[in-house]
C-alpha cells in the first residue's frame, strides 16, 4: 500500500517556475514506478512524466519536454516535478501516481495509487 501527497502548487506568471513534490508513505515506495499527470478544466487527465523505480529512466510528454524535469529520491520517499518556463496551458491539477509497471506508462489506469492533486495556475 502506498499513500501519496502532492504539494508545491500555486499561482505563477508565465515564464516562471514551480517545483512539485510528492511524498509517499509505505516501505515499498522504491519498488514503484512513478508518474505525473495533469487535468485541466474540462479536459481529460493527461500524462506529463514518468520515472522508473530505479530513477534511471524518465519519460516526458512532448508538451513538457525540455521544460519539466522529474526526479525521485527513494531515501526520502519523494518524487519531484521541476517545472520551468511555465505557460498558461500548463494550468491544471497535477497528480502523482504509483504503478508496478512501466508498460503503457502514459495510461492513467496502469497506476494503482494516486495523490489528491495540487493546483497549478499560470497567468499570462
Amino acid at each position: 500500500q502506498v499513500q501519496l501527497v502532492e504539494s508545491g502548487g500555486g499561482l505563477v506568471q508565465a515564464g516562471g517556475s514551480l517545483r512539485l513534490s510528492c511524498a509517499a508513505s509505505g516501505r515499498t515506495f522504491s519498488t514503484y514506478h512513478m508518474g505525473w499527470f495533469r487535468q485541466g478544466p474540462g479536459k481529460e487527465r493527461e500524462f506529463v512524466a514518468a520515472d522508473s523505480w530505479t530513477g534511471t529512466s524518465t519519460y516526458y510528454a512532448d508538451s513538457v519536454k525540455g521544460r519539466f524535469t522529474s526526479s525521485r529520491d527513494n531515501a526520502k520517499n519523494t518524487v519531484y516535478l521541476q517545472m520551468n518556463k511555465l505557460k498558461p496551458e500548463d494550468t491544471a491539477v497535477y497528480y502523482c501516481a504509483a504503478g508496478d509497471t512501466l508498460l503503457l506508462y502514459t495510461t492513467p489506469t496502469k497506476y494503482q495509487y494516486w495523490g489528491q492533486g495540487t493546483q497549478v495556475t499560470v497567468s499570462s
